[in-house]
């Protein structure tokens, strides 16, 4: 796979690389992107064997793979970025609705219940309108960032 692609990296570019390998600010997975490109260097010598990379880099030949191919189509600076792997939901809870959602939590528990429970005010909150589907989850995180307790 990897064995017929070859890096050769500029003196310039090796020397950006191992700065950012070891920097403390840089995160792991860009730590260990660079550390591949450096491993796989041919200016350098004979590049390490592949199995070898995987072993001591603990990653997969795949992921070996698609680092060399964004190298050679992107460029270093795209290599070495943090990318974000999944893209982001949009967050259903607006101010309003989390509005809605404290003050359901924070006023009396509906009749036969001694206290709210994530369960009951997602339920509540469905059987309202404030939100057509929502997780518990979702009730749980807009209470805790708000450092509410249901106790």
């Amino acid at each position: 796979m990897v064995t017929k692609q070859m890096i050769k990296l500029s003196k310039e570019e090796r020397r950006k690389i191992q700065k950012i390998s070891n920097s403390d600010e840089t995160p792991k997975r860009i730590r260990r992107r660079a550390n591949i490109l450096l491993l796989l260097d041919r200016n350098m010598g004979t590049p390490m064997p592949q199995k070898e990379i995987v072993e001591r880099c603990d990653i997969s030949r795949q992921a070996i793979y698609n680092i060399v191919q964004e190298y050679h189509t992107l460029g270093i600076e795209e290599t070495l970025k943090y990318k974000q792997t999944k893209p982001r939901r949009p967050t259903i809870i607006t101010g309003d609705i989390e509005a809605r959602i404290i003050a359901l939590a924070c006023g009396k528990a509906p009749e036969g219940y001694g206290k709210w429970t994530i369960r009951l005010l997602t339920a509540n909150v469905i059987e309202l309108s404030i939100l057509e589907t929502v997780s518990r989850e979702t009730i749980r995180n807009t209470l805790k960032k708000q450092n509410l307790n249901l106790i």
